[in-house]
């Protein structure tokens, strides 16, 4: 450990180096100046004061590099500008030498000699200072890249020390900064620049990557992720200060379609989760595992994770356990998994009557559109008759609040998974529900869950194209799967039992485009193409989220609420008995849902 700490860079340590080194550099520069002046062959009176005199020019030296702050610059990033400060330092340094030498100080030393040891002192010092930038550039790809940073704040310090230490595959340059007040300023002894003068730094120092310190809303970081590309940056990177195994990361989709939560309120999350037991099905997918995380973070009192899946129960297990400080699970812990499939209602029923839990959040689902198709009674039977099953159990545990996450492809189906999320839908609005809540949440596609399209496109660039999309104007909605799940929670704490909700999901974004993005991220606009295959069997152009129903207020912009359509609830357990035996799924399920319009493909 000790001397690893010795062997780590510091500034103390390099401006301790390179005194020593500039002392030694500049002793035998002189004699070297002595030798030259005098073809090798120094007479002897010309010799007697060298150590004074060298002593002398050592301190003026040192001090006129103080000046002009070359210590403070760091050895891999001493460049033309620095190169020119030495050289100032240099003629300050030896034109006060030289006057005291006129003036007789030093006896019997030549002016000539001082202006040897000038000009040799200055290649040699200089070429020291620039040869581990000159390495870094010319060195394998491997080595540390020159790059701009985009923020002048306490991240960039941070980030800049990182590099200093070695800890970073980049050296930064510069900074950037919008903020006229930051222009001129020095963080770490880096220059604060304005965004015009990107290009020329770029073209000075071959810069190709650039680091983000600082955040953006979706708009201008699109906007600035577009100009770097143009003038051919072609790496960008955030800075995360929140993870020490990964400071810097790649820009992502996620990042130029994220925008911020207009009315994201934790202290009502916070409220309705805190000192509560919850029980989510589906806990291992990846809209059932976030909500487990937001319940971990706003203080549940016991997490009961059910998930047919055994890996997906493992991960998301591991996941939530590894900071656990209780450690180990067992049954007086606060995380308890369970692996067990929804169409098992007596372990489900003994599960909820033995835990007890305050909320449950209905995540499980299948949710591929086009499996879903092929494998309709599969479909059927874990969306309807698994979720009928998780409501019937909860109502008869007393559970106060029930919460079933729902979809925008229940609106106006045009498949069968969609078509059975709408019963479910009809179910939770018209269930004698007694003492309990039932609320549904609805939304649109979350980016980054397993089978959507940003993996999918990830995947084709990655093998090298091309990137298939089913239709030019094909668009859908897209949240990110933390907000989408802080306002599933959010919805369910203003519930009353009965109601849809509908998560403002901004803007649809053309598929075709968000392919044209990423291939951007990955600069390889050039290289790969996009073809395609036309809709798949169920597929609709363009998503809903209402079915005509009136849209209601509610306190928070983000969440609407949508008018309950009545269903006669003897009615609907009888269809969906129907709906199991008959041979025509299609057929019934429009029976069920009148707006159901079957796209076969």
């Amino acid at each position: 450990m000790l001397k690893s700490n010795l062997l780590r860079p510091s500034n103390t340590k390099r401006i301790i180096f390179f005194v020593l080194v500039d002392i030694l550099v500049s002793y035998f520069t002189l004699l070297l100046a002595y030798d030259l002046r005098f073809s090798f062959q120094v007479p002897l009176e010309f010799s007697k004061n060298v150590i004074f005199a060298f002593a002398s020019l050592i301190i003026l030296k040192i001090l006129a590099l103080s000046v002009f702050k070359i210590y403070l610059v760091p050895w891999r990033f001493f460049g033309l500008s620095e190169a020119l400060k030495l050289l100032y330092a240099h003629l300050l340094s030896y034109s006060v030498f030289g006057i005291l030498v006129f003036l007789g100080v030093f006896a019997d030393f030549p002016l000539s000699v001082v202006i040897i040891d000038f000009v040799i002192s200055s290649i040699f010092i200089g070429a020291i200072r620039i040869s581990k930038r000159t390495y870094l550039e010319n060195s394998p790809k491997n080595s540390p890249k020159p790059a701009l940073i985009f923020g002048a704040n306490t991240q960039s310090a941070t980030l800049i020390k990182s590099a200093l230490n070695g800890e970073l595959p980049f050296y930064p340059l510069a900074i950037i900064d919008e903020d006229l007040k930051e222009q001129g300023n020095y963080i770490s002894n880096l220059k604060v620049y304005p965004k015009s003068a990107i290009k020329e730094l770029m073209e000075k120092h071959n810069i190709k990557s650039v680091i983000l310190t600082k955040s953006y809303a979706k708009p201008p970081l699109e906007n600035l992720f577009n100009e770097l590309k143009q003038i051919g940056i072609e790496e960008i990177k955030i800075a995360s200060m929140l993870k020490d195994d990964a400071p810097l990361e790649d820009i992502s989709i996620e990042d130029l379609l994220s925008r911020p939560s207009k009315d994201l309120d934790k202290e009502v999350i916070a409220s309705f989760i805190s000192g509560k037991k919850v029980l989510i099905t589906g806990a291992g997918g990846s809209i059932g595992s976030e909500i487990a995380r937001q319940c971990v973070s706003f203080g549940a009192k016991r997490v009961i994770l059910v998930e047919h899946s055994e890996y997906n129960l493992y991960a998301i297990t591991e996941e939530l356990t590894k900071n656990n400080p209780l450690g180990k699970l067992n049954a007086n812990q606060p995380l308890r998994p369970v692996m067990l499939s929804i169409l098992e209602k007596e372990r489900l029923q003994k599960l909820l009557d033995e835990e007890k839990p305050d909320i449950v959040v209905h995540a499980a689902a299948y949710k591929h559109v086009p499996l879903c198709e092929y494998n309709q009674k599969s479909a059927i039977e874990n969306n309807i008759i698994g979720s009928k099953n998780v409501m019937d159990c909860a109502i008869k545990s007393k559970v106060p609040k029930i919460v079933i996450i729902s979809t925008d492809k229940a609106v106006r189906p045009t498949n069968v998974m969609g078509a059975t999320k709408r019963v479910v839908e009809l179910y939770a609005q018209n269930v004698d529900s007694k003492q309990s809540e039932i609320v549904a949440v609805r939304f649109g596609n979350v980016l980054g869950s397993s089978g959507s399209v940003v993996p999918k496109f990830k995947a084709q660039i990655q093998s090298g194209g091309p990137i298939t999309v089913t239709h030019p104007d094909i668009t859908r909605y897209f949240m990110l799967i933390p907000e989408a799940c802080r306002l599933v929670l959010q919805a369910a704490s203003i519930a009353k039992g009965g109601e849809i909700f509908i998560l403002d999901m901004g803007e649809p974004v053309k598929i075709v485009d968000l392919a044209k993005n990423m291939l951007r991220l990955y600069g390889k606009e050039n290289e790969i193409e996009i073809t395609f295959s036309g809709l798949r069997p169920g597929e609709k152009l363009y998503e809903e989220l209402l079915i005509g129903e009136s849209e209601g207020k509610t306190k928070y912009p983000s969440i609407q609420v949508a008018r309950p359509t009545e269903y006669n609830i003897n009615k609907l357990n009888k269809d969906i008995l129907e709906l199991l035996e008959c041979e025509d799924k299609v057929s019934k399920l429009k029976e069920i849902v009148v707006e159901f319009n079957h796209n076969a493909g």
